[in-house]
């Protein structure tokens, strides 16, 4: 009954989108978020509980007003990722490059012929980030699409769905459950000089590695710093924020991973990487499980 249930909504949800003044939407997925955060579920709670890492000395106050501006953005994500289907990729990627910072390096490698892996955190709205590589692939040339790896959700039709709404955007999306077929078409784009994106702030499978991030103990995804190695890719680490009514991302140095000795090196070195990039826009940080877990 719950994923019935879940299934109708996002389906109204994307039935509605265009349809309802942007407005009333946004009012509407405001009160939602602020409702979230009155019950105090355990999302939230974990939400706080993170947050905390990366403002330790902030007082009760400003920790319970940065969760609030959390859980709105947050629900700015949800709310987005029903309207951009009817949104112009172009308008997107116009709107988004003034707030693109540090994105250089990893075209400079694109140029040359170097797959990109880009390892995130969950923050920001992601799918517009990757509507606008769609399009700098394309505008430098390149083929017009990226692979990323998607939790597989429940019901089928709801995750089939997801699948089909992230395939119009450009993006070859692999589920998270289908670990063989995940890492085939993620090495395929890599050797072959193209962009695969992977959230990186939580363990999906497998024990991951042993990090200090934001000053805590945490378990990262050994993934990206692999895969970086194993196909010649340049791995950098990027943070997705909101930037008023448009959106930024914030592109970090690129990682090396030389051999497989440097892997763990390399981990905490994006764990070092997330916890500078939140520490800059912590409210757009939507992780709302623990630090590194699965």
């Amino acid at each position: 009954m719950r994923e019935a249930l879940a299934a109708t909504g996002y389906a109204a949800g994307w039935a509605l989108a265009g349809k309802v003044p942007a407005g009333v939407v946004a009012r509407v997925f405001d009160a939602g978020a602020d409702l979230a955060v009155r019950q105090d579920g355990p999302g939230v709670r974990r939400l706080r509980a993170n947050l905390s890492l990366v403002c330790p000395d902030a007082t009760p106050a400003e920790l319970d007003d940065l969760v609030r501006r959390g859980m709105r953005s947050y629900a700015r994500y949800w709310r987005e990722a029903f309207a951009l289907p009817c949104m112009d990729p172009d308008a997107v990627h116009a709107a988004m490059h003034p707030h693109v910072h540090g994105i250089e390096g990893s075209l400079d490698a694109l140029r040359a012929g170097r797959g990109v892996l880009y390892a995130l955190p969950h923050s920001g709205n992601w799918d517009v980030a990757g509507v606008y590589m769609v399009r700098e692939l394309a505008r430098l040339g390149l083929e017009p699409a990226i692979t990323t790896v998607v939790q597989r959700l429940r019901p089928e039709s709801l995750f089939r769905r997801f699948v089909d709404y992230r395939r119009s955007l450009g993006f070859e999306v692999v589920p998270a459950d289908e670990p063989r077929t995940a890492h085939r078409a993620l090495t395929a784009r890599l050797r072959r000089g193209g962009v695969a994106c992977l959230v990186a702030d939580r363990v999906l499978s497998g024990p991951g590695v042993g990090v200090s991030f934001l000053g805590a103990p945490a378990r990262l995804p050994a993934g990206p710093a692999r895969l970086a190695r194993t196909t010649g890719a340049a791995l950098h680490p990027a943070y997705a924020v909101f930037a008023g009514d448009a959106w930024g991302v914030h592109v970090g140095p690129e990682i090396p991973v030389p051999d497989r000795a440097a892997e763990p090196k390399a981990v905490q070195a994006m764990a070092d990487a997330f916890g500078e990039l939140v520490a800059r826009r912590p409210e757009d940080w939507h992780l709302l499980h623990p630090v590194g877990a699965g």
